[in-house]
């Protein structure tokens, strides 16, 4: 296999994957984005006679694997929408002649009686179904199509089923067991962690400025911006362009040959920033993504862990930056409440924004609670995160948060948060005025802290469960059974401070490794011939060699057919397709 992939060794759970694979069991495999899952089903459907079949929820993805596959000179191809008739019909010609090794498609094809008609006449040597978080309802990417899903182990009896995700706590990885009926799997975890990221979050003031100044420590760099509405990706792209940096705007509304060609340039062209909704993410391969930016809060931590692991496939240094504010909170929650779901799942979803909230808020490190939410324990600080780079500090908030609710509890339970913080302060307002609010005893008693301080403490109280805001009332703040303890002096309350830009330990990291003087001509020559390359064979320049095998060459400068299949991601069919070009580049270099 190390002739075909070019890799010396396995890394985490993909041995022990491919074994029980190969011993004809099923499974589940959970690995961090950048793994390496797609190996674990790739090897047993080449080691074993008939076809590997696979499950994929996304045209793109698809598309991506089997270019990838069929440079590695492995006879891969996808059965999807995209292609003509003819292109489909020569798809199962191919099949039907056994040439296949590796056929893609989405579960709503796989599924319906003549693509099930089609594969029973065909020796299938195994099922992996990809991203299967989206078989739970749990799970933070939920398809009703992969429900359909659980008929394979009556369809197909005997044939090994792979279930494969980056993201599944362990109540979802029960869920997906059952769900797709999988028969006494072995259930093989690595560790979530992604030490090479660096989880940065901060209040949101000004969030245009924030992120401008986080932009600019990553200029000629290729990122991913996440925002919540459509609208909003447009206009922040279009503003990041106005800025001076390569942005475009990505999302389901637009049309799908504008979202096609974007999603192009963005695997293609370097330092190219996507600004999108979460319709751009699963499945993107690109390894040199230094930076995913969430200007909205997503909806739980398993969205936050799957999106932010879209940066730094490589294993170098990037970056997982995001602001959050009150209106994002009040926002989702109201999404959730008017969703047009059971109450059983309404209540799951506020505990996973909760759990999201509070990790937002953690005055330790980040990636311990971040990993232990999976079940994954680690101990002490990870020395890589914005709250163990600069420890936030924290406050005695009693009597600000016994204010606080005495103002929401003397003004009725009726306002929102701005109201109730302009009573605070004692800004005398139109709406303040009109309710008589000037006239209470609570007017004023919070000059103290400026408004910015207030929504602190209103956010850190939300979290903390002593106020809530009503979305049937369009978010107007309430007391909670909680409130009473602080209320009554019973209970005291420690708060985070917020810092508008806080400083940390270490200077921001780059990820690129320093090439030195003698390299740069031949490492810019590397990069050249990859580029061309790439647009020779249309496909991006990652899928001809990661710049992780770039430096390799320009470190080791291998100066023979054999040499070069030494370096790591050259395999045999690489080498006979590319190899005497790099080797020239690497010869004119001296």
């Amino acid at each position: 296999m190390a002739d075909t992939f070019g890799y010396a060794a396995f890394r985490g759970e993909q041995e022990p994957a491919i074994r029980t694979a190969l011993e004809g069991r099923d499974s589940l495999v959970v690995m961090p984005t950048g793994g390496g899952k797609s190996l674990c089903f790739q090897i047993p459907a080449l080691l074993s006679d008939g076809l590997g079949l696979v499950v994929s929820p996304l045209i793109a993805l698809m598309q991506d694997q089997v270019t990838a596959l069929r440079e590695l000179g492995i006879d891969a191809a996808f059965l999807n929408s995209s292609l003509s008739l003819g292109a489909q019909q020569e798809v199962i010609d191919r099949l039907r002649s056994g040439h296949l090794k590796l056929l893609y498609m989405a579960p709503e094809r796989l599924v319906q009686p003549q693509t099930q008609a089609l594969l029973g006449d065909v020796p299938i040597s195994i099922i992996a179904i990809d991203e299967a978080h989206c078989v739970s309802q749990w799970g933070h990417d939920f398809r009703p199509d992969y429900l359909a899903l659980y008929e394979l182990a009556t369809r197909f009896p005997g044939v090994p089923r792979m279930a494969l995700t980056a993201t599944a706590t362990p109540a979802t990885r029960s869920d997906i067991v059952e769900r797709l009926a999988l028969n006494a799997p072995a259930v093989l975890v690595s560790g979530f962690d992604r030490p090479n990221i660096r989880y940065l979050v901060q209040a949101k003031s000004d969030a245009r400025r924030q992120l401008l100044k986080f932009l600019r420590e990553h200029r000629g760099e290729s990122g991913i911006v996440y925002c919540l509405s459509r609208k909003k990706t447009e206009s922040i792209a279009g503003w990041l362009q106005a800025q001076g940096f390569a942005a475009l705007p990505y999302h389901a509304g637009m049309p799908a040959a504008d979202r096609v060609a974007h999603h192009h340039r963005f695997v293609t062209e370097e330092a190219v920033i996507m600004v999108a909704t979460i319709a751009f993410g699963m499945g993107i391969d690109k390894p040199d993504v230094r930076f995913v930016a969430h200007l909205d809060l997503p909806k739980s931590i398993e969205s936050y862990y799957q999106e932010t692991g879209r940066a730094g496939r490589d294993g170098k240094p990037a970056d997982a930056w995001m602001v959050y504010g009150l209106q994002d909170v009040v926002r989702l929650r109201q999404m959730v409440d008017d969703s047009d779901t059971h109450e059983e799942y309404k209540r799951h979803e506020r505990h996973k924004l909760n759990a999201l909230l509070g990790w937002c808020e953690v005055i330790a490190c980040r990636r311990r609670p971040l990993l232990a939410y999976f079940g994954d324990e680690q101990t002490g600080g990870c020395g890589n995160c914005d709250n163990c780079l600069a420890p936030p500090a924290t406050w005695d908030g009693t009597q600000a948060a016994q204010k606080l609710l005495s103002a929401v509890y003397r003004t009725g339970q009726r306002f929102g948060a701005a109201h109730v913080v302009d009573v605070l302060i004692g800004s005398a307002t139109e709406k303040v005025l009109h309710n008589r609010h000037n006239e209470l005893s609570v007017f004023g008693i919070g000059t103290e802290l400026d408004a910015r301080g207030w929504r602190s403490v209103i956010r850190q109280l939300i979290v903390e469960g002593s106020i809530k805001a009503d979305q049937q009332r369009y978010g107007a703040l309430a007391l909670t059974e909680t409130s009473r303890a602080l209320l009554r002096g019973e209970a005291s309350l420690r708060l985070r401070e917020d810092m508008k830009d806080p400083v940390l330990k270490k200077k921001p990291r780059t990820g690129k490794k320093a090439v030195s003087d003698h390299d740069r001509a031949l490492w810019e020559a590397l990069r050249a011939c990859r580029k061309r390359l790439a647009a020779e064979h249309n496909v991006p320049p990652y899928v001809i060699f990661h710049d992780a095998t770039l430096t390799q060459m320009m470190e080791c400068r291998p100066d023979s057919p054999h040499a070069l299949l030494g370096i790591s991601g050259v395999g045999q069919a690489k080498l006979e397709r590319y190899g005497e070009q790099f080797l020239a580049v690497i010869r004119e270099a001296g």
